[in-house]
């Protein structure tokens, strides 16, 4: 990976041997690698057998869950946050679980709609909810930094599954909670 970067920096016009680059190509290496390690890891390493046993039927949410991804078209920073909820039926996951399912899929190259159901996917396969509902908005640096140059953008993306989807009181609740 390092030789590719050197390879682009160089294809730009820059000089690998200016003061300030010398140690680009090992830095950008490592910063991708960091920035999609999502792709070495699995939902079960995630959720540790962090999945509790629990007679509440009571919505949980966890919302402003910090994400950041890179875009898959252009491979450009896309920065936002991820609301979750989900309505147990005999297990709850870990609170810090759900932040780290997020962070699994959201460090890989990703399309936002793709990712919200990545990870109300999870969720569901993980605890059999009877519903789950993910909400994520985020500020696209592909179409800040590029193209259009819309500065103040924020796309929106929602999947709602089981009794969210059915339920209008229970997606209402949801959507007010988050909005709080």
């Amino acid at each position: 990976m390092e030789e590719q970067f050197a390879k682009i920096i160089e294809a730009i016009g820059e000089d690998l041997n200016r003061e300030g680059l010398k140690d680009t190509p090992k830095r950008a290496a490592k910063a991708f690698k960091f920035l999609n390690n999502g792709y070495h890891k699995t939902l079960d390493e995630v959720l540790n057998d962090a999945i509790f046993t629990a007679d509440t039927e009571d919505m949980v949410i966890v919302k402003d869950i910090e994400l950041y991804s890179l875009c898959e078209h252009h491979l450009l920073p896309f920065i936002g946050k991820c609301h979750v909820g989900y309505l147990p039926q005999g297990k709850v996951l870990g609170l810090s679980k759900i932040a780290r399912i997020v962070d699994m899929y959201a460090r890989r190259l990703q399309i936002q709609e793709r990712l919200t159901k990545q990870i109300a996917d999870a969720i569901s396969l993980a605890i059999d909810a009877k519903g789950v509902a993910v909400v994520i908005e985020a500020k696209h640096l592909c179409m800040m930094m590029r193209g259009v140059e819309k500065q103040n953008s924020i796309m929106t993306t929602s999947v709602m599954t089981g009794i969210f989807r059915k339920s209008i009181s229970t997606r209402s609740e949801f959507l007010t909670l988050i909005n709080k």
